[in-house]
C-alpha cells in the first residue's frame, strides 16, 4: 500500500515537472502568453508575411537572419501588448461589438468595389476572418485607451492661454506655414534614435523594408503618430508623434524637389507616398521619409482671439499629454501582466554566450 502511493506520488511530480517544463518553455506553436492566453507562431509569421509584402524587387529582399528575427520580435511584443488591452478591455466590458464592427468595416470597404477589397485582402496574404479579427482588436484597443487615458484629458482655458503667451512668436506668420510631421527611417543606425519599440535599421535593404511596411500599415489604417513613436528614427521627432512643426513657404521651396512637390499636392490629413533621400552629390539613399500635412496657415498674425489659434494650441497640448499618459498606461499594464515571452527565451538561448 505505501509502495503504490509513493508511486502515485512519484508519477504525480513527474507530471507536474513536465508541465512546468512546458509552460516555461512554451511549445514549437506558441510564441508566448498573456496571462495565460497563448499567442501562436502562425499569426505573427501571417503578420510578418504581411509587413514584408510589396513589389516583386522588395519581396526578393526580403528579411533574412537577424533582421527577419528582430522584426518578429517586434510584431510579437505588439500582439504582446495587444493581448494585454483585450484583457484589460473584458474587465471593462469594453470588447467591440460585431455591429461595431461592420460598421467599420463598411467604412473602410466603402471606396472599392468588391473585387478590389478582395484583391487588397490577397495581396495582404490575410483572410476576411482575419481583417475583421483585427478590425476588433483595433476598435476594442481604441475604445479602452479612449475610457482609460482619453476622457481624463483636461486642457484647461489657462493652459491654453499660458502656452500662446509663452509662444506668441510662434503665431507671427510672415509667410504661409506647412504644418508637417514624418516617419523617417535611415540606413545607418543611430545609437541616439529611442523610438519605442527601440527599432533601428542596420542597412540600406533594412530601411526600403522598413519603411515600405510602415507604408503598408498605413494603408491598413494604423494612426500615423503612434507609428512615428514606435517606430521613426529621428531623433528629434519620434517623441512626439513625428510633428515637424510649422514649415515657411520659403523653407519648403528649397528642400529636395520630391518632398515638396509631395508636400504641395496634400490637403490637410493626408499623407504621400515613401520618400528616399538622396545625398546631393553621389545621390546615394540617405535614408526613406513618409510625410503628413496637418495643416496649412497663411501668412499673418495669429491672435489669441482667433478661434483657430487656440483650438491648435489646445490639440497640441492634448496630443502631447495623450502620448506620454499611453505610454505610461502601457508600461503600467505591463507591469500587472503575466507575460511569458518564449521567442524571446528561444532567441537569449540560440545566440548566448559560446553560441
Amino acid at each position: 500500500m505505501l509502495f503504490r502511493r509513493a508511486l502515485a506520488c512519484c508519477a504525480a511530480a513527474a507530471l507536474m515537472f513536465l508541465a512546468a517544463c512546458q509552460s516555461k518553455q512554451g511549445s514549437a506553436d506558441v510564441m508566448a502568453t498573456v496571462d495565460g492566453r497563448k499567442i501562436f507562431r502562425a499569426d505573427v509569421e501571417k503578420y510578418y508575411s504581411n509587413q514584408t509584402s510589396g513589389t516583386e524587387q522588395q519581396q526578393s529582399q526580403a528579411p533574412v537572419g537577424e533582421q527577419a528575427t528582430s522584426l518578429r520580435l517586434s510584431i510579437l511584443r505588439e500582439l504582446i501588448d495587444d493581448e494585454i488591452l483585450m484583457h484589460r478591455a473584458e474587465k471593462l466590458g469594453l470588447l467591440a461589438t460585431d455591429e461595431e464592427v461592420d460598421r467599420k468595416m463598411n467604412e473602410i470597404k466603402s471606396p472599392y468595389t468588391q473585387e478590389q477589397f478582395d484583391q487588397k485582402l490577397r495581396d495582404k496574404k490575410i483572410t476576411l476572418e482575419d481583417f475583421r479579427r483585427d478590425l476588433r482588436r483595433s476598435l476594442t484597443v481604441e475604445k479602452v485607451l479612449n475610457k482609460e487615458v482619453t476622457s481624463k484629458i483636461n486642457i484647461s482655458d489657462q493652459d491654453v492661454s499660458n502656452y500662446y503667451n509663452a509662444h506668441k512668436g510662434e503665431f507671427n506668420l510672415i509667410e504661409a506655414q506647412y504644418h508637417l510631421a514624418q516617419i523617417y527611417v535611415s540606413p545607418m543606425p543611430n545609437p541616439q534614435v529611442h523610438n519605442l519599440k527601440n527599432d533601428k535599421a542596420q542597412n540600406e535593404a533594412d530601411a526600403r523594408k522598413k519603411i515600405q511596411m510602415l507604408a503598408n500599415r498605413l494603408d491598413s489604417g494604423d494612426d500615423f503618430a503612434t507609428l512615428a513613436m514606435n517606430y521613426s528614427e529621428d531623433t528629434e521627432t519620434s517623441g512626439n508623434g513625428g510633428d515637424l512643426g510649422f514649415t515657411p513657404e520659403s523653407a519648403l521651396q528649397r528642400t529636395d524637389p520630391a518632398t515638396r512637390e509631395i508636400v504641395l499636392k496634400l490637403k490637410p490629413g493626408q499623407y504621400g507616398p515613401i520618400i528616399t533621400v538622396q545625398d546631393p552629390v553621389s545621390k546615394r539613399a540617405v535614408g526613406f521619409r513618409i510625410v503628413k500635412l496637418l495643416a496649412k496657415e497663411p501668412a499673418g498674425q495669429r491672435e489669441y482671439g482667433d478661434p483657430r489659434v487656440q483650438q491648435a494650441i489646445r490639440s497640441q497640448l492634448r496630443d502631447r499629454r495623450e502620448q506620454l499618459l499611453k505610454a505610461a498606461y502601457y508600461e503600467v499594464l505591463r507591469d500587472s501582466a503575466k507575460v511569458n515571452n518564449y521567442y524571446a527565451e528561444e532567441i537569449l538561448k540560440n545566440t548566448g554566450p559560446g553560441k
